[in-house]
């Protein structure tokens, strides 16, 4: 009882962080509740006494899961049909959801989701590294360990990891590159709002406005929906892109904002209702630059 009681405490204090390493590692929310049950469940079987740090076992044991998970998956991402797109992290928008920030009537998972900013862009980001890079730089740039605690658990040395960290960190941030200004989320929001009006009205034109020049639409559909097979590329193309997909939806389609990995996005819905797709963005110089459609039907189980 004592046990059960402890892990319980164990749990509450680290299931967030545990999941936040595991969905960044893997963009599965799916995967990450599974690989953090089998954290606690690998905890809950040691001996008392056994575990001298339980943050570090514990980080220890989902990164080494996370990785095993990957690797056995490796053949299946590279016959995977068309882009790949991470399970998104979706909430309610606070004005549509009647509930503020604070998440009063809001689900674990929907206050989990709100306070989750991991961006469907940074997470593609995150795909291109290997996966111990991911791990070190996740384990140092979001969890804050040092680098004797991340070689203790990765299994390697301390300088090794730090070495390995500045070199994701060059991959994910090119110091060499300019940055561009952010709009922040009120700008963020007009653009989202903007691009949600053009289409609902069919104003290809409007639509234009709102995308950069060299934008690019990616759309998941994991080769069990219709879907692009690859990137579009360029505003004319993706507005053409995007017509001709409103041209084929049925009557009563509809789209409602919503936060995806803690930014605006839309969830869209079909005339019985059922989500039938994620909408998510990359806004860079007060326009949008890239535009992530999820239609997969295996990465919406948990979108409402």
């Amino acid at each position: 009882m004592e046990t059960n009681i402890l892990t319980e405490e164990l749990y509450a204090s680290y299931k967030s962080l545990l999941f936040s390493l595991a969905y960044r590692m893997l963009g599965s929310v799916m995967d990450a509740e599974d690989i953090v049950h089998e954290a606690f469940l690998s905890l809950q079987g040691t001996e008392p006494g056994h575990v001298a740090n339980v943050k570090a076992y514990l980080c220890k044991t989902v990164t080494n899961r996370c990785i095993d998970r990957l690797r056995a998956s490796q053949k299946q991402r590279e016959l995977y049909v068309g882009p790949w797109l991470p399970e998104p992290l979706v909430a309610d928008w606070p004005d549509a959801a009647g509930a503020g920030a604070g998440g009063i009537g809001i689900d674990p998972y929907q206050a989990y989701a709100r306070q989750e900013a991991v961006s469907t862009a940074y997470l593609l980001l995150l795909q291109q590294l290997s996966w111990t890079e991911r791990a070190v730089f996740l384990l140092r740039e979001v969890l804050q360990y040092d680098y004797d605690e991340i070689a203790a658990i990765v299994g390697k040395s301390a300088v090794n990891c730090r070495q390995i960290f500045h070199r994701a960190r060059r991959a994910i941030h090119p110091e060499d590159e300019p940055k561009a200004p952010s709009p922040g989320l009120p700008g963020h929001q007009a653009l989202v709002e903007q691009f949600a009006a053009a289409l609902a009205s069919g104003d290809i034109g409007r639509l234009l406005n709102v995308l950069s020049r060299d934008a690019a639409l990616l759309s998941d559909g994991g080769g069990k929906v219709h879907a692009a097979v690859r990137p579009i590329v360029g505003a004319a193309r993706v507005a053409g892109f995007l017509e001709g997909v409103l041209r084929k939806l049925e009557p009563g389609h509809a789209a409602k904002p919503a936060l995806v990995g803690g930014e605006l996005g839309l969830v869209t819905y079909a005339a019985d209702g059922e989500v039938s797709g994620v909408v998510s963005f990359r806004v860079e110089r007060d326009r949008i630059a890239e535009v992530y459609i999820l239609v997969n039907p295996d990465k919406l189980a948990r979108v409402r």
